[in-house]
């Protein structure tokens, strides 16, 4: 699990294809302490294993559903990446709950500037909308951001000065593809919701979470 608080960027230093996916040879621009060969880094958002640590290098294999539904193929050698390291049980949760499991990628619509601000506008598919509300989290190549508003296929989010000059994000011009994470715990909280499919287990969760019982505490 990750929160989406970007520790620092890191550099593609080779990619090659490996067995149907890739394998990407990468270095972080921070120093990588008590590293543990297979653990766990979020690259552009994206959960990959790290294994050959040497200082700041390492290797990571990118299967084929993560090409697929990412944009890490298009990285370019020397290219610059968003990395987290694994959250610890003794870290701050400054951002959100982050998984690194990319649901989408998203278009960038429009980049205007707002005061000392920078408002990003994204496009993305719209059967991701109900899971981006106002207000709301969303994760962008890896780094948690607050939704300002948003539409069944469309999004928006105010970018600070010191994000826009610690990640990637500062690269993005109109047109750019973003990966995104919708927050988990809205589709946790649908897949309890739906109607149970023919032939499924009735169990104690199913039978006492659902609209009715929501309305009647007060959830709804």
């Amino acid at each position: 699990m990750f929160t989406g608080m970007i520790e620092g960027s890191g550099k593609l230093l080779a990619k090659r294809n490996v067995g149907g996916g890739m394998a990407f040879d990468l270095e972080a621009g921070f120093d990588l302490s008590n590293p543990q060969e297979g653990e766990s880094i979020a690259v552009n958002g994206v959960c990959l294993t790290a294994y050959n640590i040497k200082g700041r290098k390492f290797t990571v294999d990118v299967s084929p559903e993560s090409l697929s539904r990412t944009v890490l193929g298009s990285l370019s050698l020397g290219g610059s990446v968003n990395m987290e390291r694994a959250l610890q049980l003794s870290d701050r949760l400054g951002g959100h709950i982050v998984s690194g499991h990319v649901d989408c990628v998203a278009t960038v619509r429009e980049r205007q500037p707002k005061g000392d601000f920078t408002l990003f506008s994204f496009a993305f598919p719209k059967e991701f909308g109900r899971y981006i509300i106002e207000k709301g989290s969303v994760t962008i190549n890896g780094v948690s951001l607050t939704v300002n508003s948003c539409s069944v296929d469309t999004f928006e989010v105010s970018i600070i000065p010191h994000t826009l000059q610690v990640t990637t994000l500062g690269l993005l011009t109109r047109g750019s593809k973003v990966n995104i994470e919708v927050d988990i715990i809205g589709k946790y909280v649908e897949k309890m919701l739906m109607p149970k499919e023919a032939g499924e287990t009735e169990t104690a969760v199913g039978n006492g979470i659902n609209p009715a019982f929501l309305a009647e505490n007060g959830f709804v």
